[in-house]
C-alpha cells in the first residue's frame, strides 16, 4: 500500500493549503517514506516511496504554525502528537487531526521535544480535547510543563507508538528528538533547524548548554533516517541524515 505524506500549512490563518513539496506529480520513484501529500503552494496531492523501500501505512504530517511547527504521526487508526505550539494552537491542530483523516478520539499520544513555551503551549488545550492522551517528556523539562494530566518521562531510548525516544539535552536539559524508524523521520525539536535548505545547530540565544547541545547534534550525525522535521525551519527530505552528519563533522 503506498502511504501519503501531508504537510499542512497556513494554518494559522484559518487557511488550509495542500501542496506537493519536492515534486509536481504523482510518481512512484519520490522519497516519500513519510508517504504521501506535502504542502508548498498548491493542492495537488502527491504518492510514492523510495525505490525497493518497505510499504507503511504510517503517515507523518507537519502543522504549520508560522515560526514553529508541531506535527502529527498516524499509524494503526492511532494518532501522535509532537509539539504543540505557542498557547491558542490548538484549532490549528485540530485542523491537521480532521485533515489526516481523524478526530480527537484518534489521539493517544503527545510527545514534547523540550519545556519552551512555543513547544508546549497548548498542551493544556490539546490534553482537554484528547482524554484519553498520555503526555511525553524529558525527566529533567518535566517540572517546566503545564499540563491538566500528570506528563510521563521519558529517557533514551525508550519505545512510545513505534517510536524511538533519542535524548538531546543542551538545548534544555530534557530535550529529546523522535525517530520513526518505519517512516525514516527524526523530528528534531530545537536540536538542530533547518536553514536554506539546509541544517543548522540550535538557536544559542536559548540553548542553556551549547557544549552539550552540540554533543547532541553529534550524536544526532551518527543516526540514519531520510527525513528531518524540525520545530523551526522546513522539513529536510532525502539522505537528511548525511546533513545532519556533515553539519556534526563541522562541530
Amino acid at each position: 500500500m503506498v502511504s501519503r505524506r501531508i504537510l499542512l500549512a497556513d494554518l494559522g490563518k484559518g487557511t488550509l493549503a495542500l501542496a506537493v513539496l519536492g515534486i509536481a506529480c504523482a510518481r512512484s520513484g519520490s522519497p516519500a517514506t513519510n508517504g504521501g501529500p506535502s504542502t508548498t503552494s498548491g493542492p495537488t496531492p502527491s504518492t510514492g516511496q523510495p525505490a525497493g523501500s518497505a510499504p507503511t501505512s504510517a503517515t507523518w504530517h507537519r502543522v504549520n504554525l508560522g515560526f514553529v511547527s508541531a506535527y502529527l504521526i498516524a499509524r494503526s487508526g492511532e494518532v501522535a502528537i509532537i509539539d504543540t505550539g505557542v498557547a491558542g494552537s490548538v484549532a490549528d491542530i485540530e485542523a491537521g487531526i480532521t485533515a489526516a483523516g481523524f478526530g480527537w478520539d484518534a489521539v493517544g499520544t503527545v510527545i514534547l521535544t523540550h519545556h519552551h513555551a512555543d513547544h508546549q503551549g497548548s498542551l493544556p488545550d490539546v490534553m482537554t480535547e484528547a482524554p484519553a492522551a498520555t503526555a511525553y517528556a524529558g525527566a529533567e523539562d518535566i517540572a517546566a510543563i503545564s499540563s491538566p494530566r500528570p506528563v510521563t518521562a521519558v529517557g533514551d531510548g525508550d519505545q512510545i507508538f513505534g517510536l524511538t525516544i533519542v535524548a538531546t539535552p543542551g538545548h534544555t536539559p530534557g530535550h529529546v528528538a523522535v525517530l520513526d524508524p518505519e517512516l525514516g523521520l527524526l523530528l528534531a525539536g530545537d536540536a538542530i533547524r533547518g536553514e536554506a535548505g539546509g541544517v543548522v545547530g540550535p538557536n544559542p540565544r536559548f540553548t542553556e548548554d551549547m557544549t552539550v547541545a552540540n554533543e547532541s547534534v553529534v550524536k544526532l550525525g551518527k543516526l540514519t533516517f531520510e527525513i528531518v522535521a524540525f520545530g523551526h525551519g522546513d522539513p529536510l527530505e532525502g539522505a537528511a541524515s548525511t546533513k545532519v552528519a556533515e553539519l556534526a563533522a563541522r562541530l
